[in-house]
């Protein structure tokens, strides 16, 4: 595992939940109703994201991996293949944030001993979800991040066009989104 990916991706959560707390929330994001976290578990591909630096050295091959937590949370494995062919990845926990069918998230990639500061966790909002859970979208409060997830490493055009149309009413530029390369040659 590479320990340098946690960092950066930690580092990042706290400067994203500070930010939020120090400017407030304005014109803050429209989640989806309801998220059934058992339908959510299983594997996401990354088909595009905002550009952001604690993923920076991830050229392709990009996922998540969400599995129960004995404690009620979500175990978060994610991994992407780097310039040099290997593979990265980091571990983090995923909780829910008021009602057992909230889609609203935090997820953390700081080490368990650090998760009594709330810094240390990131807003993980779903914001767009098909009726069969094939196809997410991912933000934040502020419209800092956003990824789009599929369970196929390659999306429907038109789901995605559909997803790109519903997100732009949300006030997303959808021009900074950047596609991610998901090659067959992944085995993880």
């Amino acid at each position: 595992m590479n320990k340098m990916y946690q960092v950066f991706f930690s580092t990042c959560i706290f400067i994203v939940s500070y930010s939020a707390c120090a400017q407030g929330i304005e014109n803050a994001v429209t989640t989806i109703p309801a998220l059934e976290v058992q339908r959510y578990m299983g594997t996401w591909y990354e088909i595009a994201k905002y550009p952001n630096w604690f993923q920076k050295k991830c050229v392709s091959n990009t996922k998540a991996v969400y599995s129960a937590g004995a404690d009620g949370t979500l175990k978060v494995l994610n991994s992407c293949k780097t310039a040099d062919g290997e593979i990265s990845e980091a571990e983090g926990t995923a909780r829910q944030i008021g009602a057992k069918d909230s889609p609203k998230l935090e997820v953390r990639f700081a080490p368990a001993w650090l998760s009594f500061i709330p810094m240390v966790w990131g807003d993980y909002w779903v914001i767009d979800l098909d009726s069969q859970y094939q196809v997410a979208v991912v933000s934040d409060p502020h419209r800092e991040y956003l990824w789009i997830l599929s369970r196929t490493p390659q999306a429907d055009k038109q789901v995605y066009e559909e997803a790109l149309q519903r997100i732009q009413v949300q006030q997303f530029d959808v021009r900074k989104l950047e596609v991610t390369s998901q090659t067959a040659s992944l085995k993880n």
